[in-house]
């Protein structure tokens, strides 16, 4: 794992690319990507919203009684992760495994309460087009938030073990990336599934 470790953190000559990992270049590129989905998923969402239904559009208003608080732990996390790089960056490894530590916490109960959250659905994925597309594009995030969490618990481990620090943090600030793509890409799943029918009123 030192070796990876290792790989992760080589930078880029001067006069490159940039400055950083060559790790940071390819998160990066795997985020457009996922970004392009979530941007596809999202817009067939609307175009199949505005579209004639014989039924009730969306078949029930989004209770935001879970939905809400776990937007909010989403966000949390984020702020958790910032602290544990923070705390890499400084070489402060208390900081640096609390703030790993409580993003990976946190994650695991917003996975959980999601769950809940489908459980209470009185909509399946073969219901109708919207149960097809909510659990779609919440299962794809839900998919995306799991990868974080095995990221994150792997950016713990070498951390535990001393392989990052001031100098050699390039992976903490990869998997922190990621992390906050998720909590962004969340944000926009949560505006269109339970805010915009609030918004726009039931059809």
């Amino acid at each position: 794992m030192s070796l990876i470790a290792d790989v992760a953190d080589r930078r880029l000559p001067v006069g490159s690319i940039g400055h950083h990992a060559t790790g940071w270049w390819a998160m990066l590129s795997g985020i457009v990507t996922e970004a392009a989905l979530f941007g596809y998923l999202l817009f067939s969402y609307y175009y199949v919203a505005v579209q004639q239904h014989t039924g009730s559009w969306p078949p029930e208003l989004p209770s935001l009684y879970l939905a809400l608080p776990n937007t909010i732990v989403l966000l949390v996390s984020s702020g958790a992760i910032w602290f544990g790089e923070r705390g890499a960056r400084r070489g402060n490894i208390t900081e640096e495994l609390f703030g790993i530590a409580a993003a990976i916490v946190l994650g695991i109960i917003f996975v959980t309460v999601q769950f809940f959250e489908w459980h209470n659905k009185a909509f399946s994925i073969q219901s109708s087009a919207y149960g097809s597309l909510y659990f779609t594009v919440t299962g794809f995030h839900m998919a995306h938030v799991i990868i974080g969490i095995l990221i994150l618990l792997s950016i713990f481990i070498w951390s535990w073990r001393g392989y990052f620090g001031p100098h050699r943090h390039s992976y903490v600030s990869i998997g922190t990336i990621y992390w906050h793509f998720i909590d962004v890409v969340w944000l926009a799943v949560f505006f269109t599934f339970y805010i915009t029918p609030y918004l726009t009123g039931r059809s």
